[in-house]
């Protein structure tokens, strides 16, 4: 691209306003976003929801394969699928960005229009943030703030003895497409003439790059007057995420291998990697599909839903965490996802 604008020649606050100057404000929660000390919002009798969530180059992301607009459209949609998994509605956004000299302006505008159309499509404002300087590579940190109804604040610790466990979706599938890029990037690095033919992988590579969170999921619950007694969403990995769920909770639980929600997309592309379709969804991450239980009473209410299945049960905590075989045996749900302070990183 001709015409690439250096950052040092517009200056930080030069930078602010070029990726702030199309922000529109959809929420009648904002009152001030982008422009003063702080931003002003107005909730009045819900129960505010916040957290945060840090992506780094090189740990989070390889721009090899990583599209800006992606990234910035990514970065939102892991956010809000934190507030989704409150059973609540994200309404802002803050934005931290640090990068360094490698990146031009135009560079950053792509990852902003990322940002802009996951606010659009998830009605999101953007109400502030921060820019500096890195040494290195990029890093991205987005802070979302959401709302929920006082009564209707699900969390971890809610799951009782003989609730159903769901999932909605399907799993593994954003494992699989990073398993295709980091394939494809080594065979480039080697043959810099290789052209990757993505089309075959099409959709574990979207599921990748631009997943979606459950936000018709949570409409669906409402208008059915379902409140989950717990439920988080499946960024590392349906293992891990059943033993945070039990822990909380202080139960134990059966899930069955059989009943896992698996794409045959996912199935047939992870033959090429000799890697059992059930190893991916229970360990891979970032499947952003939201894991939660059901009291037995509400089981007429979603029972015909595609988008969610029952894979398992809720049980006395003396009886463990077990993965349940088509053979009907038991073994121990482990937790393999990624780790980012494990010995073996």
């Amino acid at each position: 691209m001709d015409n690439l604008t250096n950052l040092s020649e517009i200056g930080e606050f030069g930078l602010i306003d070029r990726l702030n100057k199309d922000n529109i404000i959809n929420n009648s929660t904002t009152l001030l976003s982008i422009g003063d000390d702080c931003a002003v919002l107005d909730y009045e009798d819900k129960q505010i929801l916040v957290s945060t969530d840090a992506m780094a180059e090189g740990v989070h992301f390889d721009l090899v394969y990583t599209p800006l607009k992606h990234l910035g459209y990514k970065a939102c949609v892991s956010n809000f699928s934190d507030i989704y998994a409150m059973n609540g509605t994200p309404q802002q956004i803050l934005i931290s960005l640090s990068v360094s000299s490698k990146y031009t302006l135009e560079a950053l505008e792509e990852l902003y229009e990322g940002i802009r159309i996951a606010c659009k499509k998830y009605n999101v404002d953007i109400v502030g943030g921060d820019t500096t300087s890195s040494k290195s590579g990029m890093f991205l940190s987005i802070t979302v703030i959401g709302s929920v109804d006082k009564n209707k604040v699900v969390k971890r610790s809610g799951a009782k003895k003989n609730d159903l466990i769901c999932v909605t979706g399907n799993l593994g599938a954003a494992y699989t497409g990073l398993l295709v890029l980091q394939r494809e990037k080594a065979t480039f690095m080697a043959n810099p003439n290789f052209q990757p033919d993505l089309k075959p992988y099409e959709y574990v590579v979207q599921r990748h790059l631009k997943p979606e969170a459950q936000r018709k999921t949570i409409e669906l619950l409402r208008e059915k007057d379902v409140v989950p007694t717990s439920m988080m969403d499946i960024s590392d990995g349906l293992a891990s995420e059943c033993l945070h769920i039990c822990k909380a909770s202080k139960v134990g639980c059966e899930v069955y291998l059989e009943k896992l929600p698996i794409d045959y997309e996912t199935t047939k592309t992870l033959e090429e990697f000799k890697i059992l379709p059930e190893t991916a969804a229970l360990n891979g991450g970032e499947d952003y599909e939201l894991l939660f239980t059901i009291d037995q009473k509400d089981y007429d209410k979603i029972k015909d839903e595609q988008n969610i299945s029952v894979i398992g049960y809720i049980t006395d905590e003396s009886l463990g965490q077990k993965l349940i075989t088509p053979q009907n045996t038991s073994m121990d749900i482990k937790a393999q996802g990624f780790n980012h302070f494990s010995k073996t990183e």
